[in-house]
């Protein structure tokens, strides 16, 4: 299905997408992630990131196979739209940017309350974690507000300080492991592999986001798979490095700094000085993150005001600024809610839980225009092996889910029936011509 209405220009290569999937993937929650998984598994912990990365090479793959039969801009939602339809596309745009980006800043927002713990005390405190959350939010919404330049300039070097911290931890934490810490004295039990799984399936999600530009993808029917294949194997690569240079440096010790687990290594590296500094580098990483998700969810909430998706109020420009600005301050104040509301695991579940929910509607939809041999083109990517790899994602994806606690459970049904009554009052509305916006989503 190509896009005949964009009138954009398909230049980006396999390197292009790939490289923007090694640097959307790798967000600042590895900072984090190695002390979760490492407390709970040990040196099994090496299988979790093994588990989920061939986890993800099937959903990747599903991807790739839908991506060269919907090219038109839009990733996951219109993937899921053109399978199934508007309600679909309509739900999944809601569990994207509340589900998965709102929560997915909510738990960067406490990696950096967490991170800043160990240098001050004083940030263990929920109120003054709170007040921190306040001003810092505040501040990237009123960068934004003021304008796109300057939200822009100041994310530009974000990568730079997320990635080098990382990368000299693998070179130069090597010759510290001791082969002790890499004993498997015991082997966890099955529920405690797939609730940690699913914490760490956080580090692995977001790959998707880069197939947001499908229409500007140069032949897609090579492109995309070779992408999302070279992608993913290099973010499996710098993950299972950095678990093992953690876990052969601290082993047993892990849960003594379960907040900053690379900071740790960092300080048997270089000192004491290392730590602090690979602390800074950490909160600095998620204020980069959470800015780029400022950036650019309000702008989702914005589009999908003018498209029907989302109340009308929110696809007004300010008058000077010519900025979307009741979508950055809405959105801003939806991700401090939850930003005080929970710690970084729990908030890492539920974002884990939307985002492989939609994961299962794409791998869902990729089937069911298999079947229907919809937006079959020649030279078409088709994943090897028939239905084998997606059947194995969603038996990966199901497993993964039924660890979520009834609580959790019953939080995103919560969300799904508010989602579908919002759907159904505004077609109801709008059958009766007193909708500000429309539930109708423009081809």
């Amino acid at each position: 299905m190509e896009s005949g209405r964009e009138g954009l220009q398909r230049v980006v290569g396999v390197s292009g997408l790939s490289l923007t999937i090694v640097n959307v993937t790798i967000g600042a929650g590895i900072f984090a992630l190695p002390a979760v998984v490492g407390i709970e598994l040990g040196a099994f912990s090496v299988f979790a990131y093994v588990f989920c990365g061939i986890m993800m090479a099937a959903i990747m793959l599903c991807y790739a196979e839908v991506g060269t039969r919907v090219t038109s801009t839009g990733g996951s939602y219109a993937y899921i739209e053109a399978a199934f339809g508007d309600f679909a596309g309509f739900a999944v745009s809601w569990l994207a940017v509340f589900g998965w980006s709102v929560l997915g800043s909510a738990a960067l927002m406490n990696i950096i309350a967490d991170s800043l713990s160990v240098i001050f005390s004083s940030f263990s405190n929920p109120w003054i974690r709170g007040i921190l959350f306040f001003f810092l939010l505040g501040f990237l919404a009123l960068t934004n507000i003021l304008g796109t330049k300057r939200g822009v300039a100041f994310i530009k070097w974000i990568t730079i300080v997320k990635l080098l911290p990382l990368l000299g931890i693998i070179i130069f934490g090597f010759g510290l492991m001791n082969t002790e810490n890499f004993a498997l004295d015991h082997l966890p039990t099955l529920s405690t592999f797939g609730s940690t799984a699913l914490v760490l399936f956080f580090a692995f999600a977001g790959f998707e986001i880069s197939l947001g530009a499908s229409g500007e993808i140069k032949d897609p029917n090579r492109t995309i798979p070779t992408g999302i294949l070279l992608g993913g194997s290099i973010v499996l690569l710098i993950y299972l490095l950095l678990q093992t240079v953690t876990q052969g440096v601290l082993g047993s010790h892990m849960e003594g700094v379960k907040d900053a687990p690379l900071a740790a290594v960092a300080e048997q590296i270089v000192g004491a000085r290392g730590a602090t500094l690979l602390l800074m580098a950490a909160a600095i990483s998620c204020f980069g993150s959470v800015s780029t998700d400022v950036l650019n969810s309000p702008r989702i909430l914005y589009a999908g005001a003018l498209d029907g998706l989302f109340p009308k109020f929110l696809g007004k420009l300010h008058s000077r600024f010519a900025t979307p600005h009741w979508s950055i301050i809405c959105y801003a104040g939806v991700v401090f809610l939850f930003s005080i509301s929970g710690g970084f695991k729990q908030l890492a579940v539920l974002a884990s839980a939307a985002i492989l929910v939609i994961y299962l509607l794409v791998i869902l939809s990729m089937i069911k225009m298999r079947l229907e041999n919809k937006h079959d083109s020649e030279g078409i990517f088709k994943v090897p092996g028939g239905f084998l790899i997606p059947i194995f994602g969603i038996a990966c994806i199901s497993w993964l889910l039924m660890n979520l606690s009834k609580w959790e459970v019953l939080s995103a049904f919560i969300f799904l029936v508010a989602v579908s009554m919002i759907y159904l009052l505004t077609k109801w509305m709008k059958s009766r011509s007193i909708l500000p916006f429309s539930t109708e989503i423009p081809k």
